[in-house]
């Protein structure tokens, strides 16, 4: 009988002690990573220029005016456009507006021109990224 009680212990001793080997390696593996010293901003530039990296533009581009920048990496562009009609041979303004992606290394701000060029759905609504802002203005339609 003692010779099966032995065994029991011995098997308890090695997986306590390989519980212990293994508790500091964690521990040891934190201690190699250096600590950032980028700031946070630093960190989410870099994050969207990789959003960046990824993206193919394709498509349509056009230029227009950022009447809104209230929501987080996305403007409102705006632009004028003329329809004809017919009945009266005069052309009337309507206007077209898109959300797109505005990124950190770009950060267009309400009233600038801006070029957006499309690309693949980035949201539900937002097909557009803006690729440059053309002119920093500060004027707004009302």
């Amino acid at each position: 009988m003692a010779t099966k009680t032995t065994p029991k212990k011995e098997v308890t001793k090695k997986v306590a002690a390989s519980e212990n080997a293994a508790a500091p390696a964690p521990a040891a593996k934190l201690a190699k990573r250096a600590p950032s010293n980028k700031p946070a901003q630093a960190l989410q530039a870099d994050t969207d220029d990789k959003v960046m990296l990824h993206l193919k533009l394709h498509g349509k581009e056009f230029v227009g005016t950022v009447i809104s920048d209230k929501m987080h990496k996305t403007v409102v562009v705006e632009w004028e456009r003329r329809r004809l009609v017919p009945k009266y041979e005069r052309y009337e303004k309507r206007y077209s507006r898109v959300y797109a992606y505005n990124p950190l290394t770009i950060n267009a701000k309400l009233g600038d021109t801006v070029r957006v060029k499309e690309t693949r759905p980035l949201s539900k609504t937002k097909n557009f990224v803006v690729v440059e802002v053309v002119n920093n203005g500060t004027e707004v339609k009302a």
